[in-house]
């Protein structure tokens, strides 16, 4: 699974939005993503990867939504 598969995996079994601190520990909790380098996933990768993926994900009140 890529990790932005990861993060949608996680808002969409949540329901509802994520801060950036709480979808890294479920990435690596769930070995839904490993790094290449096999350290886990951080909470800014998450925020650089919810940026370049604006059609997907937003933000706001300091969580992270699904915008599909």
């Amino acid at each position: 699974m890529k990790i932005e598969e990861a993060i949608v995996y996680c808002l969409a079994s949540s329901g509802r939005g994520m801060r950036a601190e709480q979808i890294p520990d479920m990435i690596n909790r769930q070995r839904l993503f490993v790094r290449k380098d096999g350290n886990p996933v951080t909470s800014a990768q998450i925020y650089r990867i919810v940026c370049m993926y604006p059609q997907v994900f937003c933000k706001a009140e300091g969580r992270i939504m699904l915008m599909i």
